[in-house]
């Protein structure tokens, strides 16, 4: 048993800020009590100064991108031909795709994530390397080997039958193994023939509780390849049942209202990844349009298109997105923003037991906790109150603020 004192914040119910300055209780990684400081013994650990968070929850990132965070002043399939794409090449070298495990794991967990859908890479080994290294730092990992067969460089191609031969063999060996699950991963339909996305199908038939995760209607260059290929986006996957409750398209930027229907109706989630779509140009994303269509929407970092690992930034972006879009945009609250970072993408992913810090959830926490006397510091023991501490977080925190990270409470960082 640990008990744990500090100032909580946490949105159980999406819009509704819960805060707690007390304890919370944990036996074998679960919440088991909570409640105010005097109805507990002392403490065992003292997080107080700063706040502590749900650890937060990323519903779209590229492992193999890394190194490519950065590339500014390009559209979508530019910047893949000129940064992603050779980049992710490179992993074919064993000891470079363990290095570049390495990389990623630690970002996240240095960004407060303690639980990820990561968009793995085209070579096997590669995402063997990918949840390896998740497994032995203790990050929650959805993941899976990346499919195409046509319009990217030949290194990056494959077939369907080897597709569906390496995707059944890695599901095997990962899928429900410690915190790890495989995940289905075309990486759209403009890279992938009737042929690989029916491979999809067979594979994800194959794995039970397994999930499925692609792009879709990113880029107005790329939705209309798309639609030249294969006809709509979302049905070029929905054809082949690769849509249910546990399937998340990344982006979404540009859909047909028919297409918000479809994915609601088949209880599809969306990560939406605010910074990569205002770093290549790709638009302002439509929330208010997809809650009235009843899509569940999470975050995604969608590094390395996106600035960064850090879910905070992308709530803020968030933010700003929709006060760019005015009467069309979804006034979001600080709460909204958590929520957002926390429980919805828990949500999204089909796990019930993380995302907030309630009795019977597991104990996944960061502490923010900033360096005294910076600007962060100062602003958070001025704030007005808990909502006033919270806005003050995502507008100023980053990884550097990350004094302490636990997944099932065991502490993996600080």
């Amino acid at each position: 048993m640990t008990l744990y004192r500090g100032t909580f914040l946490d949105t159980p119910v999406a819009g509704a800020l819960r805060a707690l300055d007390g304890v919370l209780q944990v036996e074998d990684g679960v919440v088991v009590a909570r409640g105010p400081a005097e109805d507990f013994p002392a403490a065992d650990v003292d997080l107080r100064g700063g706040v502590v968070l749900p650890g937060l929850v990323d519903t779209h990132v590229h492992f193999p991108q890394v190194r490519a965070i950065g590339g500014l002043g390009m559209p979508l399939l530019d910047w893949l031909d000129e940064c992603a794409l050779p980049e992710e090449a490179r992993l074919a070298a064993p000891d470079y795709a363990a290095s570049v495990a390495a990389e990623f794991v630690d970002g996240l967990a240095r960004a407060g994530t303690t639980t990820a859908l990561v968009f793995g890479s085209h070579f096997a080994q590669a995402v063997d390397a990918l949840f390896t290294e998740a497994a032995r730092v203790g990050l929650r990992v959805t993941s899976g080997l990346v499919v195409s067969d046509r319009l990217l460089p030949p290194e990056l191609l494959t077939s369907p039958e080897r597709a569906l031969d390496e995707g059944r063999a890695l599901a095997e060996r990962w899928h429900g193994v410690g915190r790890a699950r495989y995940a289905v991963t075309p990486r759209f339909s403009l890279s992938c023939s009737t042929s690989m996305l029916e491979s999809c199908a067979s594979v994800l038939e194959a794995v039970p509780g397994a999930f499925f995760t692609s792009h879709v209607n990113e880029n107005l260059a790329e939705v209309a390849a798309v639609a030249d290929l294969h006809g709509g986006y979302v049905d070029s996957y929905d054809r082949f049942g690769l849509l249910g409750p546990a399937s998340v398209l990344a982006h979404d930027v540009h859909p047909t209202d028919a297409e918000l229907a479809v994915l609601g109706s088949r209880g599809t989630a969306v990560a939406h990844c605010p910074t990569s779509n205002a770093a290549l140009g790709s638009g302002l994303f439509p929330l208010r349009r997809h809650r009235a269509a009843g899509v569940r929407v999470a975050l995604g970092s969608d590094v390395g298109a996106g600035t960064g690992f850090c879910l905070l930034k992308e709530g803020l972006q968030a933010y700003f997105g929709q006060r760019l879009l005015g009467d069309e945009g979804e006034p979001l609250t600080p709460a909204d923003l958590l929520h957002l970072a926390t429980a919805a993408g828990a949500d999204a992913l089909g796990l019930p037991d993380v995302g907030h810090l309630s009795v019977g959830m597991r104990f996944d926490a960061v502490w923010v906790r900033p360096t005294d006397g910076c600007t962060l510091d100062v602003a958070l023991r001025t704030a007005a109150g808990p909502d006033a501490a919270l806005a003050k977080v995502f507008a100023l925190a980053g990884p550097p603020d990350m004094a302490g990270v636990w997944v099932d409470g065991t502490r993996i960082r600080g």
